[in-house]
């Protein structure tokens, strides 16, 4: 099993969920983040002040998939929240031990 984190634009939310729930992922988890890459943020005008604005607003999606679709996760989420612009995201694979549903104590695989 691998987890899947990705961070992205947050108008690009609903277009990687459907694409996720297309191959079958059942669930994801979703945090709003902020932080900066390359673009290193950017400047802002205000009531007339200009301020910089450090840290940009990201979606940060979290999933856990099966080894054999962790491919499939990876293209419908570059598919789906890609722009082509500075600041689409990055996304993070790491391999998962174990996993256990709380409610019925399902583990591994079953209680993805």
């Amino acid at each position: 099993m691998k987890k899947i984190d990705a961070v992205i634009k947050p108008f690009k939310l609903d277009e990687v969920r459907e694409a996720l729930s297309e191959i079958g992922v059942s669930g994801l988890t979703v945090t709003e983040v902020k932080g900066f890459g390359r673009q290193k943020g950017h400047t802002e005008l205000y009531r007339g002040a200009e301020y910089v604005v450090d840290f940009l607003p990201k979606v940060k999606i979290e999933i856990v998939v099966a080894d054999n679709i962790v491919e499939q996760a990876l293209e419908a989420i570059i598919k789906a929240a890609r722009t082509g612009k500075i600041g689409d995201g990055k996304i993070f694979v790491t391999s998962v031990e174990q996993v256990v549903r709380i409610r019925t104590g399902e583990t591994n695989e079953s209680a993805i």
